[in-house]
């Protein structure tokens, strides 16, 4: 393990990535991939805790109205959560990947419950943990709980998966001449309503607590166990 690297980290995987080359659900291929790009990063010996979102099957804040109360909607979300965690865990597993799902979430016949301290013992052996449900309540969203279940789990960082390879001043969709930032203060991202690669409540929460954010492209090879390695795989907001 290099001197740099971080102890534990917490990786957060939107629906949307995990969806692939699919408009929804789940690329199985792409998950396999991404179970090879994590076993580098256990390999080095670093412990990773996954957060993963759910808007491949539903999001909450689009689902709500017309009948559905906010809660509701949330709360299916949550479900989706729990689908991309479940089959998530199975493809890491058929890598050979010890990894174990764990719920914020009552789904005691699918997956163990989120406790503090089997969560600890599952990282200590050496198993990835993915964990379902975001926090488990409505009106947060799971980067917010991504932030918290770092702050929980002692984790260093929180890597933050995304689209793009970082923050750039502009869209960079948009602007071609858009300019990517290497490094930024948590004031600057929360006041810049330009940024919206993570919500305002996750990085509030990071910034009161002085946690790390890296957000980075997982698309790439090598780039989850260069942003483990505390290497610049994108923009580290700090």
């Amino acid at each position: 393990m290099s001197k740099s690297s971080y102890k534990r980290v917490l990786l957060k995987l939107s629906g949307e990535q995990l969806a692939g080359k699919f408009e929804g659900g789940i690329d199985a291929d792409l998950g396999a991939w991404l179970a090879q790009e994590v076993k580098k990063v256990a390999d080095n010996g670093t412990q990773t805790v996954i957060m993963v979102g759910g808007g491949n099957f539903a999001r909450g804040a689009q689902l709500a109205g017309h009948g559905i109360k906010r809660v509701t909607a949330d709360q299916i979300g949550m479900l989706g959560t729990m689908m991309n965690a479940l089959a998530l865990t199975d493809i890491f597993e058929s890598q050979g990947i010890p990894t174990r799902c764990l719920s914020n979430i009552f789904a005691d016949q699918v997956a163990e419950p989120f406790i503090h301290r089997l969560a600890e013992k599952h990282l200590e052996k050496g198993r990835i943990v993915i964990v379902a449900g975001g926090i488990g309540r409505p009106y947060l969203t799971t980067d917010t709980a991504a932030v918290s279940l770092a702050l929980e789990l002692e984790c260093q960082v929180v890597l933050k998966a995304t689209k793009v390879n970082g923050v750039y001043d502009k869209d960079p969709a948009k602007f071609p001449k858009a300019h990517k930032v290497d490094r930024m203060s948590f004031q600057d991202a929360i006041s810049d309503n330009a940024i919206k690669v993570m919500d305002k409540a996750a990085m509030g929460l990071a910034m009161e607590h002085e946690l790390p954010i890296i957000v980075f492209d997982a698309m790439q090879a090598n780039n989850i166990l260069k942003a483990a390695d505390g290497d610049t795989a994108g923009t580290t907001i700090s």
